[in-house]
């Protein structure tokens, strides 16, 4: 089975950790008193280990690399600028790049700026030359995008000190979060291609040599295609790609119009098509299934979880293992201003021709009033490393804006549970946002460590967190008492 993200897998049980005891002992859960939101964390079976500022940049998306005996996070931001004190300089928002080797004292490196006129880098994928076909194996690649405009390649070997390698494509209107599968080294970007009828669609390239990229395709929606109207027909922007075991798994939408776009990746690359004027037909050849959410839902994030065991079902013929797709949707909107809560969906694909939806979470409104603390209220993303690492299948961390990081234990897919949070205090660089300083986690990502990283659209900076209490025994990740590599 390939892994999302590959990484080196560790031994986890044999971890010793040399972090505060008084850290160890943190599970009770703590909320806020009235007057206090805000202003202290609150958090049940999850702690804080660490953080960082990233010099008050508002942060997207955060991955995590294993170089050698490093682990380094790659962080995407919006759009903005903010002083370098590393360079003195005012620079436009780009990709912060800190060591969390010791995630209790995470070391700032550098700051990649965006260049050429743009002024952010919301997605970020590395992949180590070693597992790319054509790649350098003492190499360490970061894919980021550049603004709006296009998507670059660049050498973080030494993190310190990043180099460009090429720019993939340029003179796009938009982009957002791609994949670049290590395996093989296609790349499924997120772009706009100004002849299309939708500001992001998918382009397809082979980044297995990253010096030399290779054009295979441009892919989208049906009537979204240079020349073609869509006539009525749903025209959602991709959000995101993922790649796993020969499809790859789309979601179109963030708030709204959302669709789940299963497609068989072999046709997708190999099939009979135009590759810049596709035909209806042509669109179509890759898709294995569909599933249109209501107008007033996305469909944000969609990560396959499969081979489930599901105990309950085990005596039926076919009831035992599973495969499903979580869907998580998008908040779009201050206070809660919109049509519907976002959710957290999981839908069974075990068929992958007729997904249906089994069940949902959602974080209750009245356990902190949180329509009206102001921000967003609602689910956004979860964890691309689903690698064979103590989370895999049992916990998805579910990015949930002012609602904080949630853990959701998914053993019983059709029942899903809330097994821990955390929600950061605000700091002296927490943006405002509608008018009120308030918390906005926007993504998250884990290692192979057990270590959580969030990051914050307002400017709070990347808290590194890690499991409690039930939640760290029922995924079997040692007490934080020795030393963490």
């Amino acid at each position: 089975m390939d892994a999302l993200r590959p990484r080196s897998v560790l031994n986890v049980a044999a971890i010793a950790v040399v972090l505060p005891l008084a850290l160890a002992g943190v599970a009770g859960a703590q909320q806020a008193e009235p007057g206090d939101v805000g202003r202290v964390a609150e958090h049940e079976n999850v702690q804080l280990v660490g953080h960082d500022a990233l010099q008050g940049r508002r942060a997207y998306q955060p991955i995590i690399e294993q170089q050698g005996d490093r682990h380094i996070a790659y962080v995407g931001h919006h759009g903005g600028e903010a002083e370098n004190p590393l360079t003195g300089q005012v620079e436009p928002n780009g990709v912060s790049i800190v060591d969390v080797t010791d995630p209790r004292q995470p070391e700032y490196l550098h700051h990649l700026a965006a260049h050429s006129g743009e002024n952010q880098s919301q997605m970020v994928q590395t992949c180590p030359g070693a597992e790319l076909p054509g790649g350098d194996p003492g190499t360490f690649y970061l894919l980021r995008t550049n603004g709006v405009d296009g998507h670059d390649i660049y050498d973080v070997t030494d993190p310190s000190d990043p180099t460009l390698v090429t720019s993939v494509v340029t003179g796009l209107v938009d982009t957002h979060k791609s994949w670049w599968e290590c395996s093989t080294g296609i790349g499924y970007l997120v772009s706009g291609v100004p002849a299309w009828g939708t500001d992001r669609m998918l382009q397809v390239f082979d980044l297995s040599d990253p010096e030399n990229p290779v054009h295979i395709r441009d892919f989208g929606l049906p009537g979204t295609q240079p020349g073609e109207d869509s006539n009525g027909r749903r025209a959602t922007e991709l959000h995101e790609p993922l790649y796993l075991d020969g499809k790859v798994y789309i979601g179109y939408g963030t708030h709204a119009d959302g669709i789940l776009q299963i497609l068989d990746n072999d046709e997708l690359l190999n099939g009979d098509f135009d590759p810049k004027w596709p035909t209806d037909e042509q669109l179509l050849a890759p898709q294995i299934a569909r599933l249109d959410w209501p107008d007033y839902q996305g469909v944000h994030t969609t990560i396959p979880l499969l081979g489930m065991d599901v105990p309950q079902f085990a005596d039926f013929n076919q009831g035992s293992p599973r495969d499903f797709v979580a869907v998580i949707n998008e908040a779009g909107e201050n206070k809660c201003d919109e049509g519907m809560h976002q959710f957290t969906y999981m839908t069974d694909v075990t068929d992958d021709a007729h997904p249906i939806p089994i069940s949902s979470y959602a974080v209750p409104e009245d356990e902190g009033d949180f329509c009206e603390r102001g921000g967003r209220f609602g689910a956004h993303s979860t964890q691309w490393n689903l690698t064979e690492n103590h989370y895999r299948n049992r916990v998805l961390w579910v990015s949930y804006f002012n609602a904080g990081v949630r853990a959701l234990d998914v053993r019983d897919p059709y029942d899903m549970e809330d097994v821990g949070h955390f929600i950061p205090e605000v700091t002296d660089t927490t943006m405002p946002t509608g008018g009120e300083t308030v918390i906005q986690t926007n993504n998250v990502e884990v290692d192979d460590r057990g270590f959580v990283y969030i990051a914050d659209r307002a400017g709070t900076g990347m808290h590194v967190l890690y499991p409690t209490g039930e939640l760290r025994r029922m995924t079997n990740l040692p007490p934080l008492t020795q030393n963490p590599n």
